[in-house]
């Protein structure tokens, strides 16, 4: 059950845009998990889902804060974002968090999340954000996109082509069509 996208996201100005599109279908209790490599754009993503949302507050990196809540401007629900990356165990250690509160009323975005938040809720949008060959660096290791959408080292944005795959788990996302976000990009 559920429903299942690939998509080639060229620059970090389509993965923002992704992110505004991808807004449209999340409601307060979804539970988004985020998956890829250091600098694969998982930030970049979310930034856009905040925009979409819109949310107050710019959206950062919570690395270092664990998670951030970005209050609604209007009537639409506030976002969680969530870096799991310096958690090592799995829910018990998300349990300080308090997701499962923010859950219902909130969109909840764990960056790191896979293996740790799956129990959060049945229904669930994974998210899996992959460099595509000939991305930057030896081991694909470059930093987070710029806010200006530039990667750090590549002014135009040139090699930042990712593939994104959506797997929307549970009920929730029966019969969504994640596909249609392709056509929104371009």
């Amino acid at each position: 059950m559920g429903s299942y996208a690939t998509l080639t996201v060229p620059t970090p100005d389509r993965m923002q845009r992704l992110g505004r599109e991808l807004a449209a279908l999340l409601r307060p209790g979804d539970l988004v998990l985020l998956s890829g490599e250091l600098g694969a754009g998982k930030t970049t993503l979310t930034r856009g889902l905040g925009e979409g949302l819109g949310v107050r507050g710019a959206v950062t990196s919570p690395t270092f804060v664990i998670a951030r809540v970005h209050p609604p401007l209007g009537g639409g629900p506030a976002l969680v974002h969530v870096d799991a990356y310096r958690l090592g165990g799995g829910l018990e250690e998300m349990e300080d968090l308090d997701l499962d509160v923010s859950l219902p009323e909130s969109v909840v975005v764990v960056e790191w999340g896979e293996g740790r938040v799956e129990e959060l809720s049945e229904d669930r949008l994974e998210v899996r954000i992959e460099r595509q060959l000939g991305g930057d660096g030896p081991e694909g290791d470059a930093a987070e996109p710029a806010a200006d959408g530039a990667a750090d080292g590549d002014a135009d944005g040139a090699g930042d082509v990712r593939r994104v795959v959506l797997c929307g788990v549970g009920r929730r996302w029966d019969g969504a069509d994640l596909s249609a976000l392709a056509d929104r990009l371009h």
